[in-house]
């Protein structure tokens, strides 16, 4: 079997770094597992690493994307696992790294509920329901029948609504049950590894990320995505420091509390992950903060290998 290595892990817990040495150890090219750096112009807020971090490592399933397009978990299965068999082809090594759970699973199960048969009529149906009651009404059905699904799409995102509750009509399942009931894929050995750090440092390397995100510029970003009339329907807007950003600029929030909120949301987040990755039987969990060096960690991945 042709190994797949996949670095999962919380934001901001060192993710690009570490994979990108990691990289440049076995001649590897990363794939992105992140729902935010898909997007064209999404930089700052999305952490996306720079040219002169990438190092001459060759990135994929990044900054492709425009932030007025929608993208599926499907989509980025049908578009990783092309990309995936390209690297291995070329007899090199797909390194996997994100923090989205939806695109690993993805990428570690062949149960593809984006593919799910359509049923027109039953969408129709959702569609005028939406009309007559408004979108919000569909967004507490979906939460009572797939809450997971639901704290991952935006109320006003009616079109990721209506498909999540028709592939339930379909298919009788939930994307809950993506995770609970995985059928492991075939076509290559993946390798998880998670990254973890002690949650004070965690939480302190999160803030010290959103003080300089803001400071590089995250507002002007956020600016010029609304001037291209990005707002909060769209589907890249939803990221986290996006969302936060835009309510500021609607004077929701003084700068002060935004800055506040989006350090809290960012934490939040890191731990919703971290409950999502600990679901995976298979993963092998490396605590950084136990390791003097990136390159012990690195021998220690090999080693596994």
């Amino acid at each position: 079997m042709k190994k797949v290595i996949m670095i999962a892990g919380p934001t901001a817990v060192g993710k690009t770094e570490l994979s990108i040495r990691l990289a440049k150890r076995i001649n590897g090219e990363i794939i992105s597992a992140d729902s935010v750096q898909i997007y064209k112009s999404l930089t700052i807020g999305s952490a996306k690493p720079t040219l002169s971090e990438k190092c001459g490592v060759p990135h994929h399933m990044l900054d492709f994307l425009e932030p007025s397009a929608s993208f599926s978990v499907s989509d980025y299965a049908h578009m990783a696992r092309k990309t995936i068999e390209d690297i291995l082809s070329r007899g090199k090594t797909p390194i996997v790294v994100g923090g989205t759970g939806l695109y690993f699973n993805a990428l570690l199960y062949d149960m593809d509920f984006g593919s799910a048969p359509e049923d027109v009529d039953y969408r129709r149906h959702l569609e005028h329901v939406s009309n007559d009651k408004g979108s919000d009404y569909l967004y507490q059905i979906l939460i009572e029948k797939d809450p997971d699904t639901a704290n991952k799409i935006h109320p006003n995102n009616i079109r990721r609504v209506i498909r999540a509750l028709e592939v339930i009509h379909i298919t009788g399942k939930t994307m809950g049950d993506f995770a609970k009931d995985p059928v492991p894929v075939s076509e290559y050995d993946p390798i998880l590894f998670g990254l973890t750090r002690s949650r004070m440092k965690l939480y302190g390397r999160i803030n010290k990320r959103v003080d300089l995100m803001l400071e590089a510029g995250l507002i002007d970003e956020v600016k010029n995505l609304k001037k291209d009339g990005i707002d909060d329907s769209c589907q890249s807007m939803q990221g986290i420091g996006y969302k936060e950003v835009l309510e500021y600029l609607d004077d929701k929030y003084d700068f002060d509390t935004m800055k506040s909120i989006l350090k809290q949301s960012s934490r939040r987040y890191a731990k919703r992950q971290m409950t999502w990755f600990r679901r995976y039987k298979e993963i092998q969990w490396l605590d950084l903060d136990a390791y003097a060096s990136l390159d012990d960690i690195i021998d220690r991945i090999l080693s596994t290998l």
